[in-house]
């Protein structure tokens, strides 16, 4: 039985009519017939009763129904599949991402992609904030990622996820720390900081001017260009320093690093795109898969 007579068995059972369903399926009526009577005279069944120009469906017909249904269901699903596999998404994508994102959040999605779409090449340049805002403005970067402030209005800003910044510090150091931005005091704490620009100083920045204190009266010991830097500083017991609790998990547990309580609200992880562009095929399958949130 081919898929071309069950959608002619289809047709007539539809409509009542072997005129009328061969005009819908654009054959002629001795062609629709011809199918009805091929199915019957192999299988030694009877699908319709005839009464006059009409036909309705036999008692075997209508069980036979559903299943001529289902098969035909599953023949468009699967020439649906068959164009979506044959539809690759190719090209590349020029991708830039401040460290924390790049080290730590994008890689599990970028692989996830790359099973999906394996013939897209795919580059990734690692920035501060700032700079990947500028590489994006500039054409340099098709998507940024950041997870700091964003001060351009020719960006598309999407929140993708969010992190948390925690406080941490050398437990063989600082065994007692409870600072208290109500008192003032995490001014008489040696920091640890990132470099300008980055998203990561930007916590500590915001929360400073959120309660009237000058960056000028915090103790910057160390300025360092990457979170494992600022990490490596702590656990040497050189400060302490708010950084994202994705790049000290490890460190925490190991007992390297001790989490000290403070409230600090979570900061978003921002997906930018320029304005007024049309994203190629590879940036839409980009874009959507992580606005989906796939991970495998």
């Amino acid at each position: 039985m081919t898929l071309v007579q069950l959608r002619i068995f289809l047709a007539v059972a539809e409509l009542g009519n072997v005129t009328k369903a061969s005009k819908e399926l654009g054959i002629s009526q001795s062609a629709a017939s011809a199918a009805i009577a091929t199915i019957e005279d192999i299988y030694q069944v009877k699908l319709f009763d005839r009464v006059g120009r009409s036909v309705f469906l036999s008692d075997l017909g209508r069980r036979f129904l559903p299943e001529a249904q289902s098969a035909i269901a599953s023949a468009k699903n699967a020439t649906k599949m068959l164009r979506m596999l044959s539809e690759k998404t190719s090209g590349s994508l020029q991708i830039a991402a401040s460290q924390t994102i790049a080290s730590y959040w994008l890689p599990r999605r970028l692989a996830a992609f790359n099973n999906r779409n394996p013939a897209v090449a795919i580059n990734v340049a690692m920035s501060n904030t700032h700079g990947v805002e500028t590489a994006v403005l500039e054409g340099k970067a098709d998507i940024g990622f950041v997870e700091g402030k964003v001060n351009s209005n020719g960006l598309r800003l999407l929140k993708v996820d969010q992190d948390q910044p925690i406080l941490v510090v050398s437990p063989k150091k600082w065994p007692i720390v409870r600072p208290s931005i109500k008192d003032g005091n995490i001014g008489n704490l040696p920091w640890i900081v990132r470099e300008k620009g980055s998203g990561t100083r930007r916590v500590l920045e915001d929360l400073i001017v959120q309660n009237n204190l000058n960056w000028d009266s915090l103790d910057i010991i160390l300025e360092l260009p990457s979170n494992e830097a600022v990490r490596e500083a702590v656990i040497a017991g050189s400060g302490v320093t708010l950084i994202s609790q994705q790049v000290v998990n490890l460190s925490i547990e190991s007992g390297l690093l001790r989490s000290v309580s403070m409230d600090l609200p979570p900061r978003s992880y921002t997906m930018l795109l320029r304005k007024k562009r049309a994203l190629s095929s590879a940036e839409k399958a980009f874009t959507t898969m992580i606005n989906e949130n796939v991970i495998t």
